[in-house]
């Protein structure tokens, strides 16, 4: 709207300008030679392309420049898994399920490489939602006989200080925000190299990471 009002106001003064052109050049035509007072030139009224000149001069006053092309955006650098459990790292789990999948990498998983880790609490959030398990996470750790840490259906003391409970509690953070991790969801087994349960060999064995063998 400024434009349009702009160019209005520019265009008014460009006709006032031209008019004004032919009465200066009578006006000066009858003042004698000793005033010293040059006549402005008259082609603007007798010369179409000097007019056309003028008003090519005043659109471009308020014609408004080309927009100059938004920068590309540049996506940020996905984050190793590394860096996460850096992010996540803490001595406080959260909730209830958080606390117990903390514990279950803790005892089950603290001296394997993250990935491994990792993979231990995506075998625990997987069988709560494959409909075979329990889908409280701290159920499906306590069930009977499913993982050797636990005692009578409870949890040892965790080192709340360590190191290991803290990488243990980024890990659990980590899947279950799914954030990284490779197994398939059908992936509800796993177990240790230096031993050889029977149950493994109907199962099909996904991949190993450290010292666990994980199977679907």
């Amino acid at each position: 709207m400024n434009r349009i009002v702009r160019a209005a106001g520019i265009a008014a003064a460009a006709f006032a300008l031209a008019a004004g052109a032919s009465t200066s050049t009578a006006a000066a035509a009858a003042a004698p030679a000793s005033a010293g007072i040059e006549a402005p030139s008259a082609s603007i009224m007798t010369d179409p392309s000097a007019f056309s000149n003028m008003w090519a001069n005043v659109t471009a006053l308020v014609t408004p420049a080309p927009e100059a092309p938004a920068p590309a955006t540049i996506p940020s650098p996905a984050k190793s898994l590394a860096d996460l459990v850096l992010a996540y790292a803490g001595t406080q789990a959260g909730d209830r399920e958080m606390e117990c999948l903390a514990n279950a990498v803790y005892f089950e998983a603290r001296s394997e490489p993250i990935e491994g880790q990792l993979a231990v609490a995506q075998v625990v959030l997987n069988r709560s939602v494959s409909g075979r398990y329990p889908t409280d996470l701290c159920a499906v750790i306590t069930q009977k006989a499913q993982f050797s840490f636990i005692r009578r259906g409870r949890f040892p003391s965790a080192d709340r200080g360590s190191e290991a409970w803290k990488n243990a509690v980024a890990i659990a953070s980590i899947a279950r925000r799914k954030l990284a991790g490779s197994l398939p969801s059908g992936c509800l087994w796993y177990h240790a190299t230096y031993v050889s349960p029977k149950w493994g060999k109907r199962l099909t064995r996904q991949t190993q990471i450290g010292l666990h063998i994980f199977y679907s």
